[in-house]
């Protein structure tokens, strides 16, 4: 990466930064110059390791050429392609390629921009498919607590993360019902699925029977929640919302935009706990992140349902983005195809997975580390509270960004998701790194 002395903003004033403490930030700037490989360069000239691929959405490594190649040739050749009644070869290329890793027989793929985009066209399939079913009054969708899907009205309502719900509670989406979440208070320092807590799928069977089942059009989870600090499902859990979901005849969507495309060793989530689910809703690492991107894959009777209720030569599904499938980001997606192919990437992640579970627990003998779990390339460290929440998660977030390691915080936990090219020596970095990190702040914290 570059030495040069890189150039400062003369002003931080104007931009009103995503998910930040503007007023903190701006007395203090944390600004990423450069990235290549598993590494990034801020603006005081100091080199980090990533150690959450960005946000989930980097794991094939920053600055890839044939991704840049393959988007500079798509824009000499074809910049935009408007995607409602026209469209261009290449999305079609890539919807064929998806379909050839998605589970069973979900191959109708939907583009949209991005994970908060899939989610809402995912809502909107699944009142459509109903509705031409003659179903039209399953207007309910279930979510769960301390889920996050994006930050559209849909996806901030369907999750559930306090701090947006209770900021937006005025305009969220009607009908909406929330499961209890699966993290418990035994669930302490495992690596994998926890023995406990599957029963808490059963919170579904209660809803249809609370509200009536033949008003639930869906019920969508994350089958390991990322965001909210890597909750890993207990064992069995998934496989009973899919048979409850099977026997009221409710849609189950799988919200895979993190756990997507080898993040827990399996091509998704949903293959490597052996429950497939009728929607799937995949973004970041699709185009390694470089262009915004979502999918939505459906089972192909969902697609067929939809597409026999309307008359032929008339629009199916209103429903749709101005940047549905453009060519350039269709051109990083088909370039990440080639790459998970040539460098055999899932199995990559998978073999990695035991040497990163193993220096992530390694991390459990630290005074102010509350808990740590993980799945995959995937873990979450959770500080001790530290006068009221978040706290804690920030205040180390900053000492170990000054040790040389980039993350993700949440609150008070830690995410952590290494880049599937990593070999163990960046492994033994990011722990390293982390060691000195969270020790710094327990120091602080004393003196």
């Amino acid at each position: 990466m570059s030495s040069e002395k890189p150039e400062i903003p003369n002003s931080l004033n104007e931009h009103w930064m995503p998910f930040t403490s503007n007023r903190e930030f701006k007395e203090n700037p944390r600004l990423i110059t450069e990235a290549k490989g598993v590494y990034l360069k801020n603006h005081q000239g100091q080199t980090q390791i990533d150690a959450s691929s960005g946000l989930f959405c980097n794991p094939f490594g920053h600055g890839r050429e044939e991704i840049i190649n393959s988007i500079t040739n798509q824009l000499r050749k074809l910049d935009y392609a408007q995607p409602f009644q026209q469209g261009f070869g290449g999305s079609f290329e890539l919807a064929t390629r998806i379909s050839k890793h998605t589970p069973g027989n979900l191959n109708r793929i939907f583009f949209s921009t991005g994970g908060s985009d899939a989610v809402e066209t995912a809502i909107k399939i699944s009142i459509a498919y109903h509705k031409a079913r003659g179903q039209g009054h399953r207007f309910r969708i279930v979510g769960r607590e301390r889920a996050y899907h994006g930050m559209h009205i849909g996806g901030t309502s369907v999750g559930g993360m306090i701090n947006n719900i209770k900021t937006f509670a005025s305009v969220l989406m009607p009908g909406v019902v929330h499961m209890r979440h699966t993290h418990l208070p035994d669930h302490k320092f495992i690596s994998g699925q926890p023995e406990t807590g599957a029963e808490l799928a059963d919170d579904l069977e209660r809803i249809c029977a609370n509200f009536g089942s033949e008003n639930i059009s869906a019920c969508i989870v994350e089958p390991i929640a990322g965001s909210t600090g890597t909750l890993v499902p207990p064992k069995g859990y998934l496989q009973r919302l899919r048979e409850i979901c099977d026997k009221h005849g409710i849609l189950l969507i799988f919200d895979e935009v993190i756990t997507g495309w080898g993040r827990t060793g399996s091509p998704f989530a949903s293959q490597e706990f052996g429950v497939t689910p009728d929607i799937m809703t995949i973004a970041k690492a699709t185009t390694n992140g470089i262009v915004p991107m979502g999918a939505t894959a459906c089972k192909e009777e969902i697609y067929d349902t939809i597409m026999e209720a309307s008359p032929k030569g008339t629009i199916e599904l209103f429903h749709g983005y101005t940047y549905s499938g453009i060519p350039i980001a269709v051109a990083a997606a088909l370039a990440v195809q080639d790459i998970i192919e040539k460098e055999d990437i899932f199995n990559r992640a998978k073999e990695m997975t035991p040497y990163f579970q193993e220096g992530l627990m390694s991390l459990k003998d630290l005074e102010a580390v509350d808990n740590i779990r993980g799945y995959g390339m995937m873990g979450g460290i959770d500080m001790k509270m530290d006068k009221k929440p978040g706290v804690a998660g920030f205040t180390t977030f900053k000492h170990c960004y000054e040790a040389g390691v980039n993350f993700k915080a949440t609150g008070d936990c830690l995410i952590i998701a290494p880049m599937f090219i990593c070999e163990k020596k960046h492994i033994d970095e990011i722990i390293e790194k982390l060691r000195t990190g969270i020790s710094n702040y327990s120091k602080s914290k004393k003196n």
